[in-house]
């Protein structure tokens, strides 16, 4: 491997491991926001223990997120200086307006959210919880808004090889943005909701029979339920925005090599990029031109259109894509049965979460992390699909690259791999840890709330 494809692999590592974190912080934020309204509004106890358990994941998310995106940082210098050598008058900018207008934002006001519960008066414990959940949105907005522009820039001009902003309201609301945006914050109120449920589970299973479990399970399944169609609305969209501006990587995705009409719908193939070919393939007839055209003569584009005369491939690799975008699909499948069977479940029966099978709530248990596996799988399929380029008809991905030994991208690719993993590891096991901890019944909040320290001091007595 050269310096190139190891390069390639460790930022991918890299934001592989970052994107996880905030994935979850960006919805959790609001869920809090709504269970502390919950508890102002009717002065339930099992609104403030849900907030009081899942602000910690919170807490732990965030920071893993903060240390995570500061290494990833640093790779644009160490890595890639190509990138912000040639684009950095647009890059940059973006980057600051995010930490000026989200990061700053959380650091001031995340203290007072963790810590705040008896310090400040709760309209002021209220009004952080709205801050640090709007600047996580804000922080996935400014992130969204350059990775869009990579993918569909706009709004500048090329000097001497470099990019200079003409339209920052073009470059900001680029062809992409918006159907990205809502892609993004759609998965990660889907990661939360099945987070939530998932863990809610896991304390069922182990006799927690709490109202708040209750409460929590149900809501994590209701909102699942309710994201995951308009979910499927947007990601049509954002595909047919794709189809308009990178039709080669619809192409990688649908698996198509011909341009023609009335495409199947690849259920499962294996891709020969070198006979140009799929082997063992399984689709729906008709299927990929309903989609992407709706109708069933629609011609869909194919992958040898992307074939210079010289031979060389202007697509990206085609397994990567094809699979990637398969099990993105394939989880929100599950995602979408497991949330309907929940809800169809708790309501027919009228029992509740007792309505919800023992063998359904131990599959719910590893689908707390299935908003994990379809965001990656996206971005994977996203983020290869641009390939060759790194901002699309502006740099390829090699054009940025550092002129650094691939042994030493090597080493340091070697100890990240073994730093995430050990982290990874950890992290899932603090969130069962504290979940046990609840489910018996032991403290895990930072201090009781004046409804607990009533009662405690009533059976002291």
């Amino acid at each position: 491997m050269d310096t190139l494809i190891l390069s390639r692999i460790q930022f991918g590592a890299n934001i592989s491991f970052h994107i996880l974190f905030p994935t979850i912080t960006i919805a959790l934020g609001w869920v809090l926001l709504f269970f502390k309204l919950r508890f102002g509004a009717t002065g339930d106890e099992k609104w403030m223990n849900a907030y009081r358990f899942w602000i910690k994941v919170f807490a732990l998310s965030f920071a893993m997120g903060v240390v995570s995106g500061i290494t990833m940082s640093f790779q644009f210098g160490t890595n890639w200086p190509g990138f912000m050598e040639t684009v950095g008058n647009i890059a940059g900018p973006l980057l600051a307006y995010e930490v000026m207008t989200a990061f700053f934002l959380e650091a001031v006001f995340l203290g007072i959210m963790l810590f705040g519960f008896s310090k400040v008066p709760g309209w002021l414990h209220t009004l952080a919880t709205f801050l640090v959940a709007f600047g996580t949105t804000m922080s996935a907005f400014w992130i969204l808004v350059l990775n869009s522009w990579m993918h569909t820039p706009a709004g500048f001009e090329m000097r001497d090889g470099v990019a200079h902003a003409t339209d920052w309201f073009a470059i900001i609301f680029n062809p992409s943005m918006p159907y990205r945006l809502v892609h993004m914050l759609l998965a990660s109120g889907l990661t939360v909701a099945f987070l939530i449920a998932g863990i809610s589970a896991f304390r069922w299973l182990m006799r927690d029979r709490s109202e708040e479990v209750r409460t929590t399970l149900r809501f994590g399944l209701t909102l699942g339920a309710l994201l995951i169609p308009l979910q499927i609305l947007a990601g049509d969209m954002h595909g047919l925005n794709t189809l308009e501006h990178q039709p080669q990587k619809v192409a990688a995705m649908e698996g198509n090599w011909e341009t023609r009409s009335n495409v199947p719908l690849v259920l499962f193939a294996i891709p020969d990029e070198e006979a140009r070919e799929n082997r063992f393939e399984i689709g729906i007839p008709n299927g990929a031109s309903l989609i992407l055209k709706h109708k069933a003569e629609g011609i869909v584009p194919g992958l040898n259109d992307f074939v210079a005369e010289d031979g060389t491939v202007q697509h990206p690799p085609v397994a990567p894509v094809f699979f990637s975008f398969r099990i993105m699909i394939g989880t929100g499948v599950a995602m979408l049965f497991f949330s309907w069977a929940g809800v169809v479940l708790m309501r027919r029966r009228r029992a509740g979460v007792e309505g919800i099978p023992k063998m359904m709530l131990i599959a719910l248990v590893p689908m707390a992390f299935s908003g994990w596996l379809a965001t990656l799988a996206g971005w994977y399929t996203t983020e290869i699909g641009r390939q060759p380029w790194l901002v699309q008809g502006v740099m390829t991905t090699k054009q940025a690259i550092a002129d650094v030994p691939a042994p030493m991208v090597a080493s340091t690719l070697f100890a990240y791999l073994t730093i995430y993993a050990v982290l990874l590891g950890a992290y899932i096991s603090v969130i069962f840890y504290l979940a046990g901890k609840a489910a018996k019944g032991e403290p895990v909040s930072v201090r009781p709330s004046a409804g607990q320290a009533t009662a405690n001091a009533v059976a002291a007595e």
